[in-house]
């Protein structure tokens, strides 16, 4: 079953995901997900992929969002003050609050994604660009989710590359993923062949075949795996790519109103969480 769960996985990437990458280029900021583990809708009621901006675990959200009612509620806490951005429209609120892995005087960034997602591939320059400008005391955080095999094993890397301090070769693997065409997984769901496709895109960036298997089967990356999955639960995260500030907000490209936006939203957010 995680083999056949895997190989449609894979196929579907390399079929809707690879479909959209010149569509993608010219599409216009903003919009609804689509499915990437699932077989596509029928016609009437396709999703435009020209104003697609996520990918999606199954079904997209329901306007009748239960945190949408609270907003009105919301504790002064986790309110902006009134000006451009606007609850519900621009960002919703995370109802209960989470805890973030900031230190005392920080405020987390986090984004959720799926290096196999073209919608993230799509942001990550803007994302990097931002990070790049970010004030010191932002804490960025890139997690994983981990609906299916192929997400897991796609998981499996991201933090390795992260346990080995090479962030720097998450666009590499976004570009060889839908640039290159190679998923950079086994099409046979076999674990140990997807370690050799993966270690070679590392030695083909510099990385010593030695320390990325040590990492990749080290403790650090378990334990990420581990708490990228409980953390995913906890946000329930079911669209990426998406982002989640100090665990109070929640936006994306499609609500702020496009990329750039989205870069001066969290901008916004973040300074508002560290004046309080």
């Amino acid at each position: 079953m995680k083999k056949l769960l895997l190989m449609a996985a894979a196929s579907m990437l390399l079929a809707a995901c690879g479909a959209k990458n010149s569509e993608t280029t010219s599409a216009p900021e903003g919009g609804s997900p689509d499915t990437p583990a699932s077989p596509p809708p029928a016609a009437s009621t396709a999703v435009d992929p020209a104003k697609a901006t996520q990918e999606t675990a199954g079904g997209e959200e329901s306007a009748s969002d239960p945190s949408l009612a609270r907003i009105i509620a919301m504790p002064d806490n986790v309110r902006l003050p009134t000006g451009k951005w606007k609850a519900g429209v621009h960002y919703q609120p995370v109802v209960p609050a989470q805890n973030t892995s900031a230190a005392p005087g920080q405020v987390e960034v986090l984004e959720f994604l799926w290096l196999g997602c073209n919608h993230c591939a799509d942001l990550e320059p803007s994302i990097v660009a931002w990070e790049k400008q970010k004030p010191d005391y932002v804490k960025f955080v890139q997690e994983h989710v981990m609906w299916e095999p192929v997400h897991r094993s796609h998981a499996r890397l991201l933090y390795t590359l992260q346990a080995l301090n090479r962030g720097d070769l998450v666009p590499k693997a976004f570009e060889e993923i839908h640039r290159r065409n190679n998923i950079l997984v086994s099409r046979n769901g076999n674990e140990t062949e997807t370690l050799s496709i993966q270690t070679a895109f590392a030695k083909a960036n510099g990385v010593s075949e030695a320390d990325f298997k040590r990492e990749y089967a080290g403790f650090t990356v378990s334990a990420r795996m581990k708490r990228g999955q409980e953390i995913n639960i906890r946000y329930r995260v079911d669209t990426v790519p998406v982002i989640f500030i100090n665990g109070k907000y929640k936006t994306d490209v499609s609500m702020a109103g496009g990329k750039q936006q989205l870069m001066q939203l969290i901008t916004d957010l973040t300074a508002v969480e560290q004046s309080r």
